[in-house]
């Protein structure tokens, strides 16, 4: 459906623009939002049109993605609004100013990490490589980049959160570890780039984060879970759902995300985690099964969905360093989780 057919998305944008302190930095400066047809990216990009357009902004957003026509169905055609060809593969093709740039765009998804281990790490470093190296041309102002609390790997279950300067364990070894040490490698590119070229970026880390921007091909277990929940069907959960996991309302996500353009310091990571949503798998399962009036049914996984589950069986992060930019979360899992499924239903 079309997201901006629903009063209900537009309220938790707006919500979301209200719990970011600076927002008028971004007043008549040039914004690049990377993966803007992702889950975080869309949001990400809406919020930034419905700032300029009702406080007369004048802030010009490009949004990059594979496809421009896609961008210009899903966006449509709007004042200050401009659609860019941008393949994170492929050198870079277009010619304009840009002050900021939000590098969302990056495979995230288990089946791609398994499928395209080489494309999912080399897609990470080289699309950064070439983000940043266009605004050192360019004399931009900051880069984003978002990263992902799987940079840390296996913890310590013992702890009851990760911080910024935890690192865990990872198999250097295994394909299906690409996707967070390229996350790793990319992370230090940033701070390389600062420190070397004075290049300014700034990294936010999210936790597993949901809302009503999903892809068909998204395989990750919370988006199956809303599109069995959509559609009728039982929830299939086909593992005990053990793993502990920090989530995120998208619209949480974005508040924090500009929170960290406007006022993060350059060369630093930030956690990006609600501290009153910390669930199993399983528990999230059944919350979503609640809302969508369905149930959790348990099968036995087969070869291809034992490769997608994720090793690491507790990622929860510790959000106290992003909250002292004045951000905090304003929606609780149950609320996201109902909003999601009613923004999906048209309300």
């Amino acid at each position: 459906m079309n997201l901006h057919q629903s009063k209900l998305y537009f309220e938790d944008i707006d919500r979301a623009l209200d719990h970011v302190v600076g927002m008028e930095a971004l007043r008549n400066k040039s914004i690049l939002v990377t993966g803007a047809t992702g889950t975080i990216g869309s949001f990400v990009a809406d919020a930034l049109i419905r700032y300029s357009q009702k406080n007369n902004a004048d802030t010009v957003i490009y949004l990059g993605g594979r496809n421009a026509e896609k961008l210009r169905h899903q966006f449509g055609i709007q004042k200050n609004v401009d659609f860019l060809q941008y393949d994170m593969n492929a050198p870079i093709g277009f010619n304009v100013h840009v002050d900021y740039i939000i590098h969302a765009a990056g495979n995230a998804h288990p089946a791609a990490f398994n499928g395209n281990p080489v494309g999912t790490t080399m897609g990470n470093i080289e699309s950064t490589f070439r983000l940043l190296e266009y605004l050192r041309l360019h004399e931009g102002k900051r880069l984003l980049y978002v990263s992902s609390g799987e940079v840390y790997g296996q913890g310590d279950v013992s702890l009851d959160s990760f911080d910024e300067l935890y690192s865990g364990y990872l198999d250097v070894l295994s394909p299906r570890s690409c996707y967070p040490l390229s996350k790793r490698m990319t992370e230090n590119l940033c701070s390389s780039y600062w420190k070397q070229y004075g290049v300014e970026s700034v990294i936010v880390r999210p936790c597993h984060t949901y809302g009503p921007y999903m892809t068909e091909t998204d395989n990750r277990a919370h988006a199956q879970f809303f599109r069995n929940a959509l559609d009728g069907e039982n929830i299939i959960l086909k593992s005990a759902g053990t793993q502990m996991r920090s989530y995120n309302y998208v619209a949480d996500c974005a508040a924090a995300l500009l929170s960290v353009l406007i006022q993060g310091i350059s060369g630093e990571a930030y956690n990006l985690a609600n501290p009153h949503s910390k669930l199993t798998i399983a528990e999230l399962a059944k919350k979503i099964a609640v809302a969508g009036h369905s149930r959790v049914v348990f099968e036995i996984p087969d070869a291809v969905d034992l490769a997608n589950q994720s090793p690491i069986p507790k990622q929860v992060l510790n959000s106290a360093k992003i909250e002292k930019l004045g951000w905090k979360p304003t929606f609780d899992v149950e609320e996201g989780i109902c909003h999601t499924l009613n923004i999906l239903r048209g309300l």
